[in-house]
């Protein structure tokens, strides 16, 4: 099911980055097989849940994967994953490259089993800089890009994250482009490769996009920001009883809302296009706050409306999830999870004509399927419960006696 049905992935990512990255790849209905070390990937942990080592953030990051648990430090364990890559048209990695060569799992160890393989990793750094072994995480990656520092600017000048694991998910989108983009020369050319997806370089493309601003020139015209993202009175705007979020945009939405509110006196120089308003965001986004404050966010939302101006309720978590457009969409439904009961899924966002990709399978149980994994590499029911019994794989077990080790195949 899915435009990328038939497709394999393995999966060797742990905690977000990459497993929203294959998250993608499962939901468009790539084979994902997760490779998880024996104690599991350490977001199963995260936040409540029924049974340890299945906690929200996993149930959502994890569905449409299939789970085998591995000692990759064993040399049985990476046979085992070696043996996987023969036969998977993708392998995706989250830790520094570094490890992955002390593993034996670098780039040609991989590609010596498979040729055309794409081997996409995805760590904190470049490898041809200076910070190339630097370890990396969301907030490091944040920090490094200059996120808390333009929210400082853009609020009370405390520095602080974005309450979202937003560097994660960022990169983790630049990876399936990437994977995909590699896939399409594979299929031009019928050569696998090596790509690299850096946290930093691609966070800091991302956050430049808007910030370089006059540091684009040389000699710089300013000290780069974008001024309306930085303008601190850009927020939602405080009504009689309570907030609103709306953007009065274009030339033409200003001319409605001077007209709306009965103000054409607003419309003076400031005003005249958009250059112009950019130079004063602040002093405009504080006179429009204080116009906001005279009514109630019922009697803007009409305002609005009728101005065809556009705007939004400000909610919380719970009024999203309650949303009624969400609800007419089918947006988040009802589940069974085999595990862990009744649970919300979120429908996949994107919409196709042709490709169905609905009907997720659920977040599996920590190595639920090894032995189903291991079984379609043909090994033997003896082969497997020996690597059972000496702990290179864990999850559910063999009745069968562990054999000699001259019975492995």
């Amino acid at each position: 099911m899915g435009p990328l049905s038939g497709l394999r992935v393995l999966d060797m990512t742990t905690v977000l980055m990459g497993p929203y990255a294959t998250l993608q790849l499962g939901d468009m209905g790539a084979d994902i097989i997760k490779v998880e070390p024996l104690e599991g990937d350490i977001v199963r942990q995260i936040g409540p849940g029924r049974h340890p080592g299945m906690g929200p953030m996993f149930l959502n990051v994890n569905r449409n994967k299939r789970s085998i648990a591995l000692d990759l430090k064993q040399p049985a364990g990476r046979d085992v994953l070696l043996r996987l890559a023969a036969d998977a048209d993708v392998f995706i990695y989250n830790v520094r490259p570094q490890a992955m060569t002390r593993l034996g799992l670098a780039y040609e160890d991989v590609a010596a089993s498979n040729p055309a393989i794409i081997y996409a990793g995805v760590f904190g750094y470049g490898q041809d800089g200076p910070y190339a072994g630097r370890p990396a995480y969301d907030d490091l990656i944040q920090g490094a890009c200059a996120v808390p520092t333009l929210l400082a600017q853009a609020g009370d000048g405390s520095p602080r994250y974005v309450p979202l694991t937003i560097a994660d998910r960022i990169v983790g989108l630049f990876a399936v482009n990437a994977i995909l983009a590699a896939l399409r020369h594979r299929d031009v050319t019928g050569r696998g490769q090596r790509i690299d997806v850096p946290m930093f370089e691609t966070m800091a493309h991302f956050v430049l996009v808007d910030h370089l601003g006059g540091l684009t020139f040389d000699p710089p015209l300013d000290h780069g920001g974008y001024a309306r993202l930085l303008a601190p009175e850009r927020r939602p705007y405080r009504t009689k009883d309570g907030y609103l979020c709306a953007l009065i945009y274009n030339d033409k939405q200003w001319r409605s809302f001077f007209a709306a509110i009965g103000r054409p006196d607003l419309k003076d120089d400031r005003f005249r296009d958009h250059a112009s308003r950019t130079r004063h965001i602040r002093e405009i986004y504080a006179e429009v706050a204080g116009i906001f404050a005279t009514r109630t966010t019922a009697e803007w939302m009409g305002i609005l409306e009728k101005a065809d101006i556009p705007y939004t309720p400000l909610r919380n978590i719970d009024d999203l999830v309650a949303d009624p457009h969400l609800h007419a969409i089918g947006f988040l439904s009802e589940v069974e999870h085999p595990s862990e009961g009744a649970i919300k899924s979120m429908r996949v966002p994107t919409t196709w004509s042709d490709s169905k990709t609905d009907n997720p399978s659920p977040a599996p149980t920590l190595g639920q399927h090894s032995r189903e994994i291991l079984r379609e590499l043909g090994l033997t029911e003896l082969s497997i419960a020996d690597l059972f019994a000496k702990g290179v794989v864990r999850g559910p077990q063999s009745a069968v006696a562990a054999p000699a080790s001259e019975d492995l195949v």
